[in-house]
């Protein structure tokens, strides 16, 4: 990734965050948790939808590198590690860093993943 920062703001804060970093973003009504690599959780008041648009505008194209599965979560693709439908499971993971986050996930959001992944691994073969 480029040199961009993500920068959260509220009333009371302001954190700048690289986007790599970021594992994923978890929302739960108004408040959205940011989990990143190391385990820091930046909580903030913003719906999902919102904080969805603010990296659009801020990262342009690399906000490609994050995906909305269903009505509560954003991931970072390079953290994909392991997609489980039957479990209902999500597992971010990073090599270099020995982190793993499960996540929990509808069945069709991670079908639908999990298509995604297959059909952007077919096209890199292609190549």
């Amino acid at each position: 990734m480029s040199n961009k920062v993500l920068i959260i703001s509220n009333t009371n804060e302001l954190a700048r965050v690289k986007p790599e970093r970021v594992v994923y973003v978890e929302s739960d009504g108004n408040y959205s948790t940011m989990v990143l690599h190391d385990k820091t959780q930046l909580v903030f008041t913003m719906n999902l939808a919102h904080c969805q648009q603010m990296m659009e505008e801020q990262l342009g194209r690399e906000a490609m590198t994050f995906i909305r599965i269903g009505k509560q979560l954003i991931i970072n693709r390079t953290y994909i590690f392991k997609i489980n439908v039957n479990k209902q499971q999500l597992v971010m993971s990073n090599t270099e860093v020995n982190q793993a986050f499960t996540l929990q996930a509808s069945k069709e959001a991670l079908k639908q993943l999990k298509a995604l992944i297959e059909s952007e691994t077919g096209k890199e073969e292609k190549l």
